[in-house]
């Protein structure tokens, strides 16, 4: 118990790695899915660059930020997985990987320093692509700001407390939700102005942007609370599972809404393109 309680205010990964440690199995399915992560980024980051001249100029601001959030995305969570593997020693008289050091431990806010560089921009991403009809496109972007903002903030300053403070873990999280509940409700009436007049297939497009929007966005609550998910109590549960599972859970949150979000936006771009007079294969084929 004293080197639990010496820990202080760290992410019940460090907690785990103390008290009971992790398993090959564990400690390498977590370096491996981070690796997998901060790749991916990476390999998305040369599908943005090469496919930014098939979109009209106008439409291209989305695909720059796309390479913007990739390039970030990639170096932080690059960082991530190397503060992972650093933190944690293997024991062999265990068999078992606990913390190194305690003033060396795994932190999961270089993921948050990443979300505040890029959710204000996977949120204005949208706005150069749509057309909107009735709402002021400051007004929307200011508002995505704001929230997106506001939401990694409270987040980040909850995640302290997810072990030794449970009641100032769900009340920062719960501050967190309410900035989030907003940014919902923003996209939405943004998808659904953007839909108004466009193209068949545009609309195709953003009704899938918005589906996949809330599975990817909905991820990060659950893994935010996943130690008291596998707990299902008030009390964080020490557990190697609920570690694997946080990790696989913000991987596939970040490539679902960076990755897969930046492609259908660039795909509903090239309708929009296409749309304006502007098609870049017939462009390519004549020239």
């Amino acid at each position: 118990m004293d080197n639990l309680m010496s820990l202080g205010n760290a992410t019940f990964e460090n907690y785990v790695g103390i008290d009971s440690g992790y398993t090959e199995m564990a400690y390498q399915m977590s370096a491996h899915v981070l690796t997998v992560g901060f790749a991916i980024m990476l390999a998305a980051l040369l599908y943005f660059v090469l496919t930014m001249k098939t979109v009209a100029p106008k439409y291209r601001i989305s695909s720059v930020l796309s390479v913007v959030v990739m390039v970030s995305a990639f170096l932080l969570l690059m960082i991530q997985q190397q503060n992972w593997t650093s933190a944690f020693v293997f024991d062999s008289d265990a068999g078992r990987y606990f913390l190194g050091s305690e003033t060396d431990q795994f932190n999961n806010g270089y993921r948050y320093l990443n979300w505040l560089i890029d959710v204000p921009m996977l949120l204005f991403q949208i706005l150069f692509v749509v057309s909107l009809t009735r709402s002021s496109f400051s007004s929307i972007r200011n508002q995505f700001w704001f929230s997106g903002t506001l939401m990694i903030l409270t987040g980040y300053v909850g995640q302290y407390y997810e072990y030794t403070n449970p009641t100032l873990f769900f009340v920062w999280g719960f501050i967190s939700t309410l900035f989030f509940i907003h940014i919902l409700v923003v996209m939405k009436k943004v998808i659904t102005e953007g839909k108004e007049g466009a193209p068949p297939k545009v609309q195709k497009y953003l009704s899938t942007i918005w589906a996949l929007f809330l599975f990817s966005w909905m991820l990060y609550p659950g893994a935010y609370l996943m130690p008291y998910l596998f707990n299902l109590g008030l009390e964080p549960a020490l557990s190697e599972a609920a570690v694997v599972g946080r990790h696989i859970t913000y991987t596939v949150a970040d490539v679902s809404s960076k990755v897969i979000y930046g492609i259908l936006l660039t795909l509903t771009a090239q309708e929009m393109s296409k749309a304006d007079g502007y098609d870049y294969e017939k462009l390519t084929t004549t020239s």
